[in-house]
């Protein structure tokens, strides 16, 4: 269905100009996020590939029942996040509400089970990269650097989540304005492209992470 938008810019010749500019504009965003994430996890791949016996050693120190749990919670955020974008294409803006206010809290669920409780552990287990890495056996070096690009990659992924909370928040507040219907809903979708992009980014985490030499 075609979107009718009552906000159209003067910029824009039509609100259908207006709703794809504005759906483009998020991918060409997106595509600048990947030049960040992308040598992020060649560089991990690459470092891995000469550090095997390390980063084995450090994967296996990591939680993976709790890297488990977060990533069902972060899939079913993003499903229940595009029900709610079928929902207002529908012109259903209550069950829009719905499905971001449950997005968001499952967002915040993860965010908590990821620095609440994970990063707590990893602090006490002294497994920070520093001085007193409590690994200290001869791959100590190896499980150093996998626990560097494990901080890296969960804190730079974790701002993103919030980023994103902050945007789902926004969709709420404005759908409770009663902004948006079936014949204008681009917000929903661009920041629905976001969300969908953060799982994306952790779905490549998550083997890095807790996978990957597990059985080694």
């Amino acid at each position: 269905m075609s979107e009718v938008s009552s906000t159209q810019e003067f910029q824009y010749s039509s609100p259908r100009h207006q709703a794809e500019s504005a759906i483009s504009g998020m991918w060409l965003f997106l595509a600048t996020e990947m030049l960040f994430f992308g040598p992020l996890f060649l560089a991990w791949i690459y470092s891995r590939h000469w550090n095997q016996q390390g980063f084995d050693a450090g994967a296996q120190q990591t939680e993976l029942i709790i890297g488990t749990v977060n990533t069902l919670v972060l899939v079913t955020s993003s499903l229940i996040y595009t029900l709610g974008v079928s929902f207002i294409e529908a012109g259903d803006s209550r069950k829009l509400i719905q499905c971001c206010v449950g997005a968001w809290l499952l967002g915040l669920v993860f965010l908590w089970l990821k620095f609440g409780v994970e990063w707590r552990h990893d602090f006490e287990r002294r497994l920070f990269p520093a001085s007193d890495f409590a690994i200290d056996d001869p791959h100590r070096d190896g499980a150093l650097l996998f626990f560097v690009f494990y901080f890296l990659g969960t804190a730079v992924h974790g701002l993103h989540m919030i980023v994103g909370l902050i945007l789902v928040g926004w969709i709420i507040f404005r759908a409770r304005r009663k902004e948006f219907s079936a014949g204008f809903y681009t917000p929903v979708s661009v920041v629905g492209l976001y969300w969908s992009f953060v799982d994306m980014v952790w779905i490549v985490l998550y083997p890095l992470i807790y996978l990957i030499g597990r059985g080694a």
